[in-house]
């Protein structure tokens, strides 16, 4: 095996099966708890709390460890705005008939539509890309591995961060997303992944009954 510098782990915390037991239940019952939410407040949230999800969210596995993302957060009322307009303009061509009738039809219990006003009412909109080519620094070009997996982990790390510190979701995915590339000015390198609306839930709030309903742990798991 080809030699690698290597380093002693240190900080890992190992805890008595008790405590084990009782901190996968604390989490279990806290994470159920995070739903997407599409009336939010227009209330502030502080910089600093968006920054350290984000660091939280740096700190995914990835493929060979090159960390293929990047992450806009947006709080710039007028950027907010432009990224609405094109949202909205490519979501109502995609309920006007591009979804198709089954796809639409899913969607039915959701009560979604082409209205996105959280993408200016919200008070961050983070728009997350995966990259092509990178690596460690910043001017490597080198291929990147696993893109579309290490950027999903990463993004479920950003969410659960962010639910962690008292704020609520959503995940959008209008299509296409490329619009996104030119408003957030990233390069030819960078492909947009989603955009994730954060902050506090409005005060009415809803969540649909249909998302609430969640498989059971013997439909989503096999013990062998």
């Amino acid at each position: 095996m080809q030699d690698h510098n290597c380093s002693p782990l240190t900080d890992y915390i190992e805890y008595p099966e008790t405590e084990m037991l009782e901190r996968s239940e604390n989490f279990y019952q806290d994470i159920k708890r995070r739903h997407s939410i599409r009336k939010f407040s227009d209330r502030p949230v502080d910089k600093t709390i968006i920054e350290n999800c984000l660091k939280a969210a740096g700190t995914a596995p990835s493929g060979a460890n090159h960390q293929p993302w990047h992450f806009v957060a947006v709080n710039s009322a007028d950027v907010k705005k432009q990224i609405r307009e094109q949202a909205e303009h490519h979501e109502r061509g995609f309920y006007e008939g591009r979804a198709g009738e089954e796809w639409l039809n899913a969607l039915k219990d959701l009560g979604t539509d082409a209205n996105k006003p959280y993408l200016e009412h919200a008070p961050w909109l983070i728009a997350i890309f995966s990259q092509k080519k990178g690596g460690i620094k910043e001017e490597d070009k080198n291929t990147n591995y696993y893109v579309h997996e290490s950027v999903g982990i990463a993004t479920g790390i950003l969410i659960t961060a962010l639910h962690n510190a008292g704020l609520v979701t959503l995940t959008h995915t209008p299509k296409p997303m490329s619009f996104l590339s030119k408003v957030c000015n990233r390069g030819e390198n960078e492909r947009a992944y989603m955009l994730l609306i954060a902050g506090y839930p409005a005060d009415d709030a809803t969540i649909p009954a249909h998302a609430q309903v969640k498989k059971s742990l013997e439909d989503i798991a096999t013990f062998l």
